[in-house]
């Protein structure tokens, strides 16, 4: 059913998933000494105060958008709790998949100027990942009340 708990968790997985647009995942500067960022849209850099666009991503751009959409698509499963199960699933693997990723991103960027990659460099955008990740188990723990609640109420017909 949709008003049950598991699909507030699905919106809030999809809703981080979508901050990946709005925090970068990465933070550096650059040889110049330009503060630059890393977002699944693109590569930021900070000149006079604003924020420039250097380069797009646009396949991370569109893996971000397929990943934050199938926690929502899920939603609509209510009927099916395996498949619901199975997508949210399929959502971990990919948003693992996403992080790798990005991480292998971050390493290609910050290996072009001779930098490492450490704790200084990390934006918010990997933080939300494993959040997103913990929100789907969350559901999960939902759907299976859900499925315990049910057979229990069928043992008693």
């Amino acid at each position: 059913m949709i008003q049950r708990i598991q699909t507030i968790w699905l919106l809030l997985a999809t809703v981080v998933i979508l901050g990946l647009f709005m925090f970068p995942y990465l933070n550096y500067i650059d040889l110049v000494g330009l503060g630059k960022k890393l977002f699944v849209t693109g590569e930021y850099s900070a000149v006079n105060n604003e924020s420039v666009k250097q380069s797009s991503f646009l396949l991370q751009t569109i893996a971000t958008v397929v990943v934050a959409l199938v926690p929502l698509i899920t939603i609509f499963q209510f009927k099916n709790r395996k498949l619901q199960i199975k997508l949210i699933y399929l959502s971990i693997v990919l948003i693992a998949l996403l992080g790798v990723w990005m991480y292998v991103s971050s390493i290609s960027t910050l290996a072009l100027i001779s930098q490492n990659f450490g704790a200084n460099n990390i934006g918010v955008g990997f933080f939300l990942l494993p959040i997103a990740i913990i929100i789907l188990a969350m559901a999960i723990g939902g759907i299976r009340k859900d499925e315990k609640l049910i057979k229990s109420a069928d043992r008693l017909r």
